[in-house]
This record gives structure tokens, C-alpha cells and sequence, in this order.
């Protein structure tokens, strides 16, 4: 097949696609004469939930990233790696898991008060999806605000123009998770700052010893890995910074 036909073929198949994606997202004529239902009166309209629910979908892993705890354990985590010095152990994947479900563990409670306050009320029917979104920010921005420092909640009012808040009610939810995102990364180089301390030291140690005793072609990184690995199995050091990392949010 020559190119031309090929690309003429491709061309066809989009101007079909297009008529087809048009029939369906299009009503018919006939439609248009019927009511539209109203959102307010009757609650959201099929098509309208699932465009909601892939809405939601897409925004899973931004949430997951900035409202919970996921920012202040991996970014530790990663702090960690660094300090013994393998880049690439413990791989990426296992990172980013283990701080995944330290994340699920941290914030159960908060995932339970908003199953029992939003989810169960809606899918019995109890209430709409607004109230549901509403009952299901209260948990979830009192967390936040438990970790936020004060200093940075109040640089985001400043930078809206608006006055401060005299209840945590009052805190609109998009001035809520910039400042909590800045405080956890905050607290995240804090304690990496603490967890880099010890492999500083080691570093440093051997580091004079070989200049001393005038060894000074050999890598440093050559002695000092595996002693920084003796000190990090002997202290029980995954067993540590979990424990730290999940009572940080207590």
C-alpha cells in the first residue's frame, strides 16, 4: 500500500471517528425539544456523573500527592537513599510503594471519618453529591491544618488578600493544601537534614582517615558504603524512621 492511500485511509477513519463521537455525544433533534433536567432539582444527570467520576479519576494521584501524607515519606525516604549513597537501592518502585502504604496507614482514620460522614450517607441515598463533597473536605482539611505551620497559612492569606480565619470551618479548601503542601516539605528537609547527619559524619570520618594516612587515591565511597550500611542495619534504621515517619502525624 502506498503512502498516499495509507494516509487518504487514516483520514477516512478520523472523519469517521469525529461522526460517530458527534451521534453520540450530539442528542438528536428530537432531544433538544425535551426538557434538559436541572442539576439543582434533580441531582446530577447520568452523563454528568460519569464525566464527574472520570474528572475525579484523573485527579487521584494530584490529591494523593498534596493532601495526605504521601509528600512528607517519600521525600524522606529519598533523603535516605541518598544519605547511604545507592542511588538506585532501594529501587524507585519500592520507594514509592512503601510510602504509598505508609500514606494509607497514616490517614485511615481521616479515610474512615469520610466514609462514615459522606460516602455511606450518599450511597444510601441520604444526601447529594454536593453535601457529600462537602462532609468529606471537613476530615480531610482538619488533617491538613494539624500539620500546616501557622506561618504558612498565613502567607497564602496574605497573598489572597483576605482576612484571617478565627475558626478552622472558615479556611477555604484552596488556601488549605498550598499551605499544607509547603509545611510538609518543610518538615520533610527537616528531617532528612537529621537523617543525613549520621552518613554526614561517617563520610567525614573516612574521609580524614584515608587523607591521613595518605591514601588519598582511593574513593572514599569505597569504605564508607558499607559502613554506612553496618550503621543503618545495626540501628534497625527501617524499623526507626517508619516508627518516626508515621508518629510525625500523631
Amino acid at each position: 500500500m502506498t503512502s498516499g492511500r495509507r494516509a487518504d485511509l487514516v483520514r477516512r477513519a478520523r472523519v469517521l471517528a469525529a461522526i460517530v463521537a458527534a451521534g453520540v455525544l450530539i442528542p438528536s433533534p428530537s432531544a433538544w425539544a425535551q426538557p434538559l433536567p436541572l442539576v439543582a432539582q434533580q441531582g446530577w444527570t447520568g452523563p454528568l456523573k460519569v464525566l464527574g467520576l472520570l474528572t475525579l479519576l484523573s485527579l487521584v494521584p494530584a490529591l494523593v500527592l498534596t493532601t495526605t501524607s504521601f509528600t512528607r515519606v517519600v521525600v524522606v525516604l529519598g533523603f535516605v537513599r541518598s544519605g547511604i549513597g545507592t542511588p538506585q537501592t532501594p529501587p524507585t518502585q519500592v520507594i514509592v510503594g512503601l510510602s504509598l502504604f505508609l500514606s494509607f496507614f497514616t490517614m485511615a482514620p481521616v479515610l474512615s471519618q469520610i466514609y462514615d460522614r459522606a460516602y455511606a450517607p450518599y450511597a444510601a441515598g441520604q444526601i447529594d453529591e454536593a453535601q457529600a463533597l462537602e462532609r468529606a473536605t471537613v476530615p480531610l482539611r482538619s488533617f491538613m491544618l494539624r500539620q500546616t505551620r501557622e506561618a504558612d497559612l498565613v502567607l497564602f492569606y496574605d497573598l489572597a488578600q483576605k482576612p484571617l480565619p478565627k475558626t478552622e470551618e472558615e479556611v477555604p479548601i484552596h488556601i488549605a493544601i498550598p499551605a499544607f503542601v509547603v509545611s510538609e516539605l518543610t518538615t520533610a528537609f527537616q528531617m532528612g537534614a537529621l537523617v543525613l547527619l549520621p552518613f554526614l559524619l561517617v563520610d567525614i570520618a573516612v574521609s580524614a582517615t584515608l587523607m591521613a594516612m595518605g591514601m588519598m587515591m582511593v574513593p572514599p565511597s569505597s569504605i564508607s558504603l558499607p559502613l554506612k550500611l553496618l550503621l543503618f542495619v545495626v540501628v534497625d534504621g527501617w524499623h526507626l524512621l517508619a516508627g518516626s515517619l508515621v508518629r510525625s502525624f500523631a
